[in-house]
């Protein structure tokens, strides 16, 4: 790219000039690297310095995640000193938010290989941070429409939200690896200035925004568990007190629908009459007895819409 160091692209079934790149580094060194190359499906971070006073961060980095298919991902491979870096299977096609012949000249006008490589993930990073605010407005809707109308069905999207941010999470923490990873291995080495602060500030940002989303959603986890747990409550307080209102109703019945042979209240005139009439009172009696105290609460007020417990 420039005089003073230079940026490699290649595929992942170009092994072979990589290694005529990376040679004199000695290969056996970049063995493990190589093989990751070559099966392009983990993110891992490796930091060498030599006794030369040489460094070297390689590794590979997942940049892009289908939330629904854990095979469907995007990842590339890269292999970065002082004066020149190597990147494979970088697809700069899904950088949408800049254009293309843009960041290149960016690139170019970096002062090393350290600073060409931070323009590439501050781009990735400002990908991800596209992709970030769409969850925002996905989890907003959520969650006013929890507060609308709260519903078994909530649970499934609150948890298909709460999987997104893991994924999300799983992202980014490699990402920062990098960047530390590189302050420790270039240390003074390291151009700490609009490019490095630029990049640090977008990571920063993302986890920052991933956090509280994280709190956000652990929230609603929180006010939907206290809600199901008060409903639940309502729930057996309502069998328990139909049960307790209707007990004298069906002990009523039971004696009645005795078949002795001896039973002077077959030959009463107004048995039937009274026996309505005990049920009545007594059912009466026992409803009211339980709201003197206190105890059927809520329960036979009418829902109130847009309350998470009426």
């Amino acid at each position: 790219m420039t005089n003073s160091w230079k940026w490699y692209q290649f595929k992942k079934n170009e092994i072979d000039q990589i290694k005529q790149i990376i040679e004199e580094d000695s290969y056996s060194l970049n063995k493990e690297w190589l093989n990751q190359v070559k099966e392009n499906r983990k993110n891992i971070l490796r930091i060498e310095i030599h006794d030369d006073n040489k460094r070297i961060v390689k590794g590979s980095l997942i940049y892009k995640q289908n939330f629904k298919d854990e095979q469907d991902y995007k990842i590339f491979h890269f292999y970065l000193t002082l004066d020149q870096f190597i990147t494979v299977d970088l697809d700069l096609s899904f950088l949408k938010r800049n254009n293309k012949s843009f960041l290149l000249a960016q690139i170019d006008r970096a002062d090393n290989a350290i600073d060409g490589f931070l323009i590439i993930i501050g781009e990735l990073m400002n990908e991800m941070l596209y992709g970030i605010d769409r969850f925002e407005d996905e989890l907003k809707k959520m969650t006013w429409h929890f507060h609308k109308k709260n519903e078994t069905s909530i649970l499934d999207k609150i948890y298909k939200r709460r999987h997104e941010l893991l994924v999300w999470k799983s992202l980014l923490i490699p990402v920062k690896e990098v960047k530390i990873g590189i302050e420790e291995a270039f240390l003074e080495d390291v151009n700490k200035g609009e490019i490095f602060k630029r990049t640090c500030k977008r990571i920063e940002r993302a986890i920052e925004l991933i956090n509280e989303y994280e709190h956000e959603i652990d929230s609603i986890i929180n006010l939907e568990e206290v809600i199901s747990s008060h409903r639940g409550n309502e729930i057996m307080k309502t069998l328990t007190v139909i049960t307790t209102i209707f007990t004298p109703l069906m002990a009523l019945g039971a004696l009645w629908g005795m078949n002795f042979k001896f039973m002077p209240e077959l030959e009463w005139k107004y048995g039937y009459l009274l026996s309505l009439f005990l049920i009545v009172v007594s059912t009466i009696g026992f409803y009211g007895y339980l709201k003197m105290k206190g105890w059927t609460g809520d329960l036979l007020k009418s829902s109130k819409k847009g309350s998470f417990f009426k």
